[in-house]
């Protein structure tokens, strides 16, 4: 019996090695280059659950940042870069109040590409302060990563894999001027696939289609001053010419943070993964604090008002009106801002500086949700069946608003022209009238309607590419070819040349049997008619 019991202690010891080593023998080392602001913050998610599965993770950061900061389940790694905290938070949040200022639409165009010129100058030092910064190079060499994750948004981590020839996995929304669809070299058709900033449908009247065609190419200035001096760093790290579209070309994986339920069908290539909504499963229970205010709010409910991770206070006036509108409906409202306090202020409405979104968003006495529209909170919105109040400031949001009002999921108000009777009817339809419900809980389901979660999808292809290597088999050949061979004019033109060839000399073929057959009968006429003269 004593013999039995031991040998089954040394059989059971012998599996968890074997357990231990296998799962050490499989665990990767994954270099993160995260993008700042709330593009790090769905990421994060990422991070965390490689962390998990055993992977040990190290994350590059400059050492100002604003949302980046030093966690249990990664390594940290910091460089220096020519700007202090104060310089880096006005770079990155200093100019978001310019959304609320009702000025000419020329002043505003100019604020926003003089705010996008220093905020792209921001990380493009940021990034040469990394790439040139010889001995962190030469440890990250050295360090053997299985794979680069990163948002090709900061294309800095694009260009980093590309010179340690380390596969790379991209993390991402979308990528401005259609340089995502340079990158995957998918079809992109005008007709129907709706472009970044356009609000349109992808069902769009003749006028909708043209103004689909012409936005890329007035995009292109804002591309060239943003995202040209990466192509620049690549060619001298690389000492060879480098093309934006040989850089983000090179992605094993692009894992897309949508899906299509919020998004419009469309083309997609092998190695395009969406991953959309993979924020919502990690919820916990509420606190005390925000437990206390759930359950003070009676029948009515809550509604949870926030405009995102970079904007937590807005100019007086504007915050007088939302709370005016706040303050007129029953339920009690939960408002993430750091602002001075409106002097209007309702009762009904509390406001906090940081809340539990997604937690929240999942309580069954949530009856709204006002939000700016970023894809972040739109998913936490679809996953837990709340209808939205909608606005928009800058970027996708508008995109991403647009998709919501088109599906009955919710209203857009335009945060400068809006009233507070605007805001206060608005709140009241989508909390009284039944479609709004109706239609989000349908998006709902169809969006949790799938055999694996998004955030396991996501770490699958990141394992995926660190098993293999990369994913050179999911690459298309497109990438190889030149703009002319891709929509096969050469071909075109050559088919062209051999009708043309084929036409001329049948033509010339049938002229010349037709002066050999005909021609002399009607000279032997003309001679005998001479003759008879």
């Amino acid at each position: 019996m004593a013999l039995g019991l031991q040998l089954w202690r040394q059989v059971l010891a012998g599996l968890l090695l074997c357990v231990c080593v296998g799962r050490w023998a499989e665990a990767g080392k994954v270099l993160v280059v995260p993008m700042e602001g709330s593009h790090w913050l769905s990421m994060r998610e990422a991070v965390q659950e490689l962390h998990a599965r055993g992977h040990q993770a190290v994350v590059l950061s400059p050492e100002v940042n604003v949302h980046i900061k030093a966690e249990d389940f990664f390594t940290m790694k910091t460089y220096a870069i020519p700007y202090t905290q104060d310089d880096f938070n006005y770079f990155l949040m200093g100019s978001f109040n310019m959304f609320f200022e009702r000025v000419h639409f020329l002043t505003l165009f100019w604020k926003t590409m003089t705010a996008t010129k220093n905020l792209s100058l921001a990380f493009e030092r940021s990034c040469e302060a990394l790439l040139y910064n010889k001995d962190l190079i030469r440890d990250l060499n050295a360090s053997s990563f299985d794979v680069v994750l990163t948002d090709p948004v900061y294309p800095c981590g694009a260009v980093l894999a590309k010179y340690l020839s380390i596969p790379a996995v991209f993390f991402l929304r979308f990528l401005p001027c259609d340089l995502d669809v340079e990158g995957t070299a998918c079809p992109n058709p005008f007709s129907y696939v709706p472009k970044l900033l356009t609000r349109n449908s992808d069902h769009m009247t003749f006028f909708q289609r043209v103004k689909n065609m012409l936005y890329p190419p007035s995009l292109k200035y804002l591309c060239h001053f943003s995202f040209t001096p990466y192509a620049r760093m690549a060619s001298e790290l690389l000492q060879r010419d480098v093309s934006l579209g040989e850089i983000f070309g090179s992605a094993s994986v692009w894992l897309f943070r949508g899906d299509f339920v919020m998004d419009y069908p469309r083309p997609i290539m092998p190695n395009m993964v969406f991953i959309g909504g993979f924020n919502c499963g990690n919820k916990k229970p509420l606190s005390q604090e925000f437990e206390a205010y759930v359950n003070a709010s009676g029948e009515h409910g809550i509604v949870i008002f926030s405009l995102g991770s970079m904007v937590s206070e807005i100019p007086e006036q504007k915050a007088m009106e939302i709370a005016d509108a706040l303050g007129k409906i029953p339920q009690t409202v939960l408002w993430r801002y750091t602002g001075t306090p409106p002097p209007n202020l309702a009762k009904n409405t509390k406001l906090v500086k940081w809340l539990p979104q997604n937690d929240l968003l999942g309580h069954p006495k949530t009856r709204a949700f006002i939000t700016h529209s970023g894809s972040h909170g739109v998913y936490e919105g679809i996953c837990n069946g709340v209808p939205m109040v909608m606005m928009p400031l800058f970027g996708d949001q508008m995109d991403n608003a647009k998709r919501m009002e088109t599906r009955g999921a919710g209203i857009t108000l335009n945060v400068l022209e809006m009233s507070s009777g605007d805001l206060e009817n608005a709140l009241k339809a989508v909390i009284n009238e039944k479609s709004y419900k109706e239609n989000i809980m349908r998006l709902s389901r169809l969006h949790k309607d799938r055999p694996i979660e998004p955030l396991d999808l996501a770490v699958f292809w990141v394992e995926f590419v660190m098993r293999h290597k990369g994913a050179s088999h999911l690459r298309p050949a497109a990438h190889d070819l030149t703009w002319y061979q891709y929509h096969s004019l050469d071909v075109i033109g050559f088919l062209l040349a051999v009708t043309l060839t084929v036409i001329f000399i049948t033509f010339k073929a049938c002229a010349f049997t037709f002066r050999k057959c005909f021609g002399k009968k009607e000279r032997v006429k003309k001679s005998h008619k001479s003759k008879t003269h």
